[in-house]
């Protein structure tokens, strides 16, 4: 007979980062959507890059400043996360092979958000203290979503 394990409820102070996670896997999508309607590949730069410099660098920022720390950057889970980040900005940083660079961003950050979501983020959880996730709530403004692009591409 097996262990029943019930799902980890995300904890309010870190639900804001899920939210932006959120908007991460929408930014996937839109970049989904724009490549198998055959989009211009500099269209979809272009607000990808926007997206990054708004919502995805901040939120890495935030995450490496306010949340990565309650683990420490030593853990294994935390430099995975942090190597992802470093690979992550290569690919958007990347002006040489754009339809390259953008399918594989769609790929690594929907697998990098899962990985927060459902492995990085239940460790943080399960050890962080009530102070800690406080300090976190206290210090992290969210990010809000990259809604006012007028090329909408992905309609």
């Amino acid at each position: 007979m097996g262990i029943s394990q019930t799902p980890l409820k995300r904890s309010k102070e870190l639900q804001p980062f899920s939210r932006e996670h959120h908007h991460g896997l929408l930014l996937c999508w839109k970049i989904r959507k724009g490549i198998t309607n055959g989009v211009e590949k500099e269209r979809i730069k272009r607000y990808a890059d926007y997206f990054y410099k708004t919502s995805l660098l901040p939120h890495f920022e935030d995450e490496e400043k306010y949340v990565f720390t309650i683990l420490g950057n030593d853990h294994e889970l935390v430099k995975k996360a942090l190597a992802e980040h470093r690979r992550l900005t290569r690919l958007f940083l990347n002006e040489k092979d754009i339809a390259r660079a953008l399918s594989k961003i769609e790929e690594e950050l929907e697998a990098h958000i899962r990985f927060e979501e459902r492995i990085l983020f239940h460790e943080i959880q399960l050890v962080a203290t009530p102070a800690q996730l406080q300090w976190v709530d206290e210090h992290h403004q969210e990010i809000k979503a990259c809604e006012d692009w007028d090329d909408e591409f992905w309609t």
